[in-house]
């Protein structure tokens, strides 16, 4: 049921807990523990495909097999080892080798000074201030390009971070430092291989064992399992498959919200119906956010967008507040098997590129690509289709980027554009895009690029955050590597079966995962930022006063930030409310990290 406002008279128990609280806050400052930076450290749960090495890692810890595997290795030896992990450890001989798994779910932040000697930690602010500290022949200052990146994606991708010279590791690389020069170079790289006659029955069957393996392996050791349950297919196939393999009633936790068109409480709770879960609800207000909103932005290392994080963040603290130390998330379905509706929609465009040359440029082309065909309402669709088509990929799935809408003259002062290069970002997308192979399949390498903008630099940094915030560890079984290298064996009409999106994934669980949550549609836990933007006058205040703040740094026009709050947010709120969030998620995080930081 709907948990009470604050307000309600209601015995303590049942009031609706205050989660952002000044005591709270203290509360979940017992973060997820980060060793101190350059010092060696392993972490996650690597699986290593020699015996004598897992056997050496129960018996002296991570780090142990680890530098057993450098010494044997060398810098390939991430290459071949399966889990999650991130590492840094030191070779006899001095060289240093920094490691992360395929999603990067454990970041790590280096920079290599000017007389070679290696600095790394878990966070880039953390390895800022220790630089700082040292007297380091770098005193890390905000990047503007990491700036515009973020505007651009509404998170920071790896390798870049806010600060100048301090790098990300990449998902899926190897760090190799020796003798004051340091080579980055990819350990493992996704390779395609589908099976050309698939019989659906013997894959249905691995698939749920591989999921039942994957949950069974994150469950905790004791008590019933907890689980993050929005209602969709992957959360609910992780809440189904915690449930059979316990023997338990899991523990589940939804968000909701009062508002139309983002709540999907019903299917949290069919779900947790069909289980036999033990459900809890928590409904986030605009107070909530004006509470919370500070505190999220401040705990990332670097500005972070993804308007998720608060509801994910949210749903954590309770799982916390009633006694949880770790959480499941189904977070990796959708990019492994073809669950995005991008990958329906970029396959209907790659049908121009299969015309005939001279029927697509020579004839179509001309028709459709001119001002008379685009202001006949009848040929106008036909012109828009012509237009997007003829942008290759990836660029084309930025056909709606909202600075490309909007306008970086209009979004940007001059003397910050200056500062950058525009194009930036799309230059690091195309060499991502051209990482997977041609050969591939356009869906599969929609994937592959997932895994990399999606999955790695922002939706697990979005849930990693959270939770820590909230005090919990989080465990992700449908990005269980075995997982991941079935799907690789997938044929294209298992994924996306003319427009039904992950085919093959749904057919699978059909008879496990309700009927109804097999045919919802995709919703998670969006924000209705804007439209509460508008009629809650406390997240009004804050949202205009981070941004009269960010043009006071001279990082946008003073007139867009008013025309943005007066204009553009009352008339479409949904829409500029995106904008109007990542913009005051930047600004609360320079006034944690950065607050005298101006656009010079």
């Amino acid at each position: 049921m709907r948990l009470p406002p604050a307000s309600d008279p209601q015995p303590p128990s049942a009031m609706k807990p205050d989660l952002s609280s000044s005591e709270d806050r203290h509360s979940t400052a017992d973060r997820l523990a980060a060793p101190p930076a350059g010092t060696a450290f392993a972490t996650g749960a690597p699986r290593f495909p020699e015996a004598d090495l897992q056997q050496l890692a129960a018996r002296e810890g991570l780090l142990a097999a680890w530098q057993a595997r450098v010494e044997r290795l060398g810098e390939l030896a991430a290459a071949g080892v399966g889990g999650d992990f991130s590492v840094a450890v030191r070779r006899g001989d001095g060289a240093w080798l920094l490691a992360t798994d395929r999603f990067a779910s454990h970041p790590l932040v280096y920079h290599l000074d000017a007389q070679g000697h290696l600095h790394f930690a878990t966070r880039a602010d953390e390895l800022a201030r220790t630089l700082q500290s040292d007297c380091s022949d770098l005193n890390p200052q905000i990047d503007p390009q990491a700036l515009f990146d973020y505007l651009f994606h509404h998170v920071i991708p790896s390798p870049r971070t806010v600060f100048r010279n301090l790098k990300r590791l990449p998902p899926a690389h190897t760090l190799w430092a020796h003798e004051g020069r340091a080579s980055l170079h990819r350990h493992w790289q996704a390779s395609f291989r589908p099976q050309q006659q698939p019989d659906f029955n013997a894959l249905r069957d691995e698939f749920r064992a591989l999921v039942r393996q994957a949950v069974a392996e994150r469950l905790p050791a004791e008590g019933p399992p907890v689980c993050f349950l929005s209602g969709g297919t992957d959360s609910s196939t992780v809440v189904g498959m915690a449930r059979e393999v316990s023997g338990q009633a899991p523990l589940c936790y939804s968000i909701g919200f009062d508002a139309e068109g983002y709540d999907e409480m019903d299917y949290a709770r069919l779900a947790a119906k069909a289980y036999g879960a033990e459900h809890h609800e928590y409904y986030i207000s605009p107070d909530d956010l004006v509470r919370s909103i500070p505190a999220v932005a401040a705990h990332y290392d670097q500005p972070f967008g993804n308007s998720s994080v608060v509801p994910a963040f949210y749903c954590a603290r309770l799982a916390r507040l009633h006694g949880a130390r770790g959480i499941l998330a189904g977070d990796g379905g959708d990019e492994l098997f073809g669950g995005n509706t991008r990958y329906a929609k970029e396959g209907v465009f790659e049908h121009w590129q299969r015309l005939p040359a001279w029927l697509r440029d020579a004839l179509l082309a001309p028709l459709f690509d001119n001002p008379l065909t685009r202001a006949l309402p009848g040929l106008r669709k036909g012109a828009s289709y012509v237009r997007q088509a003829r942008v290759p990929m990836p660029d084309r799935m930025q056909s709606y980027n909202l600075l490309r809408r909007i306008g970086l003259s209009t979004v940007f002062t001059p003397a910050f554009l200056a500062q950058v290069d525009p194009d930036a970002p799309r230059q690091a997308q195309r060499r991502v895009w051209n990482e997977s192979s041609a050969q591939d399949t356009l869906v599969d390498r929609m994937l592959a690029f997932d895994w990399r903008y999606t999955l790695a630099e922002n939706d697990l940094p979005k849930v990693t955050g959270s939770t820590s915030l909230a005090g919990l560890r989080v465990g992700f079984p449908l990005l269980d590597d075995r997982l991941l290298d079935f799907s690789l064996k997938l044929p294209l009409d298992y994924k996306l079966r003319g427009q039904h999106l992950r085919w093959f994934f749904k057919e699978a669980l059909r008879g496990f995962l309700p009927d109804e949550i097999i045919t919802k549609k995709k919703h998670g836990f969006g924000l209705p930022f804007g439209p509460w933007a508008v009629r809650h006058a406390g997240l009004h205040a804050m949202a205009q006063d981070s941004l009269r703040s960010l043009a006071s740094r001279g990082f946008i026009p003073e007139g867009f930030a008013r025309s943005l709050m007066e204009q553009q947010l009352p008339q479409h709120p949904g829409y500029y409310g995106e904008m109007v969030f990542i913009l005051t998620m930047l600004e609360q995080w320079l006034r944690q990290h950065a607050p005298s930081y101006r656009v010079t």
